[in-house]
């Protein structure tokens, strides 16, 4: 087996020089994960504070995440002769400001820099993402990340809140992906998430899937403009931009789904984990306890659906996973061998750091033709690029 440091993503954002604005909102303390992952992914970021959000996360925090200096003041001391708030905005790639405050919000909308961070964000000429957004900054060509929905601060259930890390995250690479678009005339089969089996109308059988290796392919793929249907199993995800998503909950039903839009693919990249077995029968009420120590529930295969697209995929290019807790190669190659695939991403699931649910992973890519090749911890949106980019140089020949 190669060494993965060679066949590996490199970081996305590696080189990106980041300007991360913090304002005094009560998610302030969100922006150090946001910080932390931007590095973790390459970037060289710099944190610039409003007064207000040092009250709340102190710049010792941001200052040991980046390993740069934290900027509060229009007039702290110049960087290597240059004056900051003109110099750092000039060689910045991106700059984003989450949490973004109303107050802050208002003041970039009309103008006003009575602080480092307004005075920075009117001086860059880079992209600019707002986390939330609001309107009036849309003439500008800024760009939003929507607020998600939950219980805020205030105690009031609804839209308002900071979006997630993982949803920042993807809009700064998203950002400046720099109009990558080589993906452009692939059309794209992407399954993800578990599937449910129901044994009664409140139980079902199921696995830990969360989906988010799947998603993350499909979102990559409609960000290089190819065009993505996902046929998902329940999860919790918020639907990839760009991307014509089935929902479904059985086996029987993904099954259907695949099949359904088998037609049109060119490549098809089967990251759900459905489940192999189903109750034979399915309660018509509620299973109650019973005196018996044992309950007995007879199972049954499901159509394994791999195997069935591996046999009439033709000229389509059809990718699988594996999720391994011991002979990790020799079983990924079996399965490539026996469901006729052209890749296999397997990954032990015994190690103790590859937990399902996870935004991170350490996978293997093992082809049909030539040598595996072992990456390094990174993300599943970097890992969902390299597959994407091994697919595209190496098995896809265009549309089918």
């Amino acid at each position: 087996m190669q060494n993965g440091a060679e066949s590996s993503p490199r970081a996305e954002l590696a080189g990106k020089t980041i300007i991360l604005g913090v304002t005094g909102s009560i998610a302030a303390y969100k922006a150090a994960e946001v910080a932390s992952g931007l590095v973790q992914l390459g970037a060289d970021v710099h944190v610039i504070m409003t007064a207000a959000a040092t009250r709340l996360v102190g710049p010792a925090t941001f200052r040991a995440l980046t390993r740069n200096p934290v900027r509060v003041n229009v007039f702290d001391e110049p960087e290597e002769g240059a004056i900051v708030h003109v110099a750092l905005p000039e060689r910045a790639d991106l700059m984003l400001v989450a949490p973004a405050t109303a107050n802050t919000i208002g003041k970039l909308a009309n103008g006003i820099a009575d602080d480092m961070l307004t005075t920075a964000a009117l001086v860059v000429r880079c992209p600019v993402l707002i986390a939330p957004a609001m309107n009036p900054l849309k003439n500008h060509g800024w760009t939003f990340i929507d607020p998600g929905h939950g219980r805020m601060a205030c105690g009031e259930e609804g839209v308002g809140r900071l979006a997630d890390a993982a949803t920042i995250l993807g809009a700064v690479a998203a950002a400046l992906q720099g109009g990558r678009k080589d993906l452009v005339g692939m059309t794209l089969l992407v399954t993800a998430g578990p599937t449910r089996e129901p044994m009664d109308p409140v139980r079902f059988l199921s696995n830990y899937s969360s989906g988010k290796m799947g998603y993350a392919i499909a979102e990559a793929a409609a960000e290089r403009g190819g065009l993505v249907t996902l046929v998902s199993g329940p999860t919790e995800l918020p639907v990839p931009p760009g991307v014509n998503v089935m929902r479904v909950q059985t086996a029987d039903e993904m099954l259907e789904g695949v099949m359904s839009n088998l037609l049109p693919a060119d490549v098809i990249i089967s990251a759900a984990a459905v489940a192999d077995y189903r109750p034979v029968t399915k309660a018509g009420q509620k299973l109650k306890k019973q005196e018996e120590e044992w309950l007995r529930i007879e199972l049954e295969r499901t159509e394994d659906i791999l195997k069935r697209v591996g046999e009439i995929k033709g000229n389509r290019v059809l990718v699988g996973f594996a999720a391994e807790t011991e002979n990790l190669e020799e079983n990924a190659r079996r399965k490539l061998e026996e469901k006729n695939l052209d890749l296999i991403v397997a990954n032990d699931v015994s190690d103790p750091e590859s937990v399902f649910g996870s935004d991170t992973n350490s996978v293997t890519l093992i082809p049909r033709e030539g040598e595996a090749s072992s990456w390094p911890r990174m993300s599943k949106r970097e890992i969902a690029h390299g597959i994407l980019d091994y697919v595209k140089n190496n098995l896809w020949e265009g549309p089918v």
